[in-house]
């Protein structure tokens, strides 16, 4: 993460001294919306649409599952930027950063630069940068050109419990590692630290009862937790210090994520290469080497045995 500011990257990752250490994630920028509808502003239509991603992002990583479980990738290409963010932020290529697709848009844009990027390639437009709107436009809005019918993500009659385990799962988990492992200052670390192993030991009672968060069926809430859980012990335990537990020590955390990673086609959008080169040879505010660890090794095709 970092801001364009008059056309300057500034590197943002610790800018915690206004509130008192914490890390605070800013609001994303552009919010429009695909849909199933020829009248709209923004039809869906195949091969219209781009996805800017970042494999090592968990943010990106939600809709680049969502488009492998409904079978969009001829509907909805991508370009993967380089797993380094570093003094110029996401890079497309070697010399082009993510930046100039934002400054494409909007020349005087200051804010938050990131992905995924849901891009218009008719009207040469970012449509939406936030990964929680994105990931619901996937699961309808593209249902002509797709492949697969893995089940509505977010259903009628599961919104109001898929919205309050996601709001609890965002604060306290997704965005829990990053503000544990972004603060600057002891109170705010242990802070975050508890909160986050408070809301793990919740969801692994949850998933002692339920099969999913919600009950019997998977939900897009299950997949926004999955991204955060994959990267858990090989990069948030060491590189932000959430080391009170590790996934695999929990055991119906552990059952549950492997069941995720073994659906079809989910597999494929993990890379653990970009994830650990992301996170150790970027933040080089926490790891100044920029060592990147070989381990660990982590068997998520192991038999899950929830079934």
């Amino acid at each position: 993460m970092g801001l364009l500011v008059d056309g300057v990257w500034q590197d943002k990752w610790y800018d915690t001294k206004s509130s008192g250490g914490k890390f605070k994630r800013q609001e994303s920028a552009f919010r429009h919306w695909v849909k199933a509808d020829a009248n709209s502003d923004y039809p869906a239509q195949s091969g219209r649409y781009r996805l800017y991603v970042s494999l090592a992002c968990p943010w990106a990583h939600r809709t680049l599952v969502v488009r492998a479980l409904k079978g969009l990738e001829e509907a909805i290409d991508v370009v993967i930027v380089d797993p380094l963010m570093l003094d110029k932020g996401w890079m497309l290529t070697k010399d082009t950063p993510l930046h100039t697709i934002y400054t494409q848009v909007k020349p005087d844009y200051t804010g938050r630069v990131t992905v995924p990027v849901l891009w218009d390639k008719q009207t040469n437009t970012i449509i939406n940068n936030e990964s929680a709107e994105i990931i619901r436009m996937l699961n309808t809005e593209f249902d002509e050109f797709a492949h697969k019918t893995p089940g509505d993500l977010y259903p009628e009659n599961l919104r109001a419990e898929i919205d309050e385990i996601n709001d609890f799962v965002y604060h306290n988990i997704n965005n829990g590692v990053y503000k544990t492992g972004f603060a600057t200052t002891q109170d705010a670390y242990e802070e975050a630290f508890t909160s986050l192993f408070a809301a793990l030991d919740k969801v692994e009672d949850i998933l002692s009862h339920n099969r999913y968060l919600v009950g019997e069926q998977i939900t897009e809430a299950d997949w926004r937790l999955f991204t955060t859980l994959v990267r858990f012990d090989a990069v948030y335990v060491g590189h932000f210090k959430c080391n009170q537990k590790r996934i695999v020590d929990y055991p119906n955390l552990w059952g549950y994520l492997k069941e995720l990673y073994q659906i079809e086609g989910v597999a494929e959008t993990v890379n653990m290469d970009h994830i650990k080169t992301h996170y150790y040879a970027s933040h080089t505010m926490i790891n100044p080497t920029g060592i990147i660890p070989k381990g660990p090794e982590i068997d998520f095709m192991e038999v899950h045995g929830r079934s």
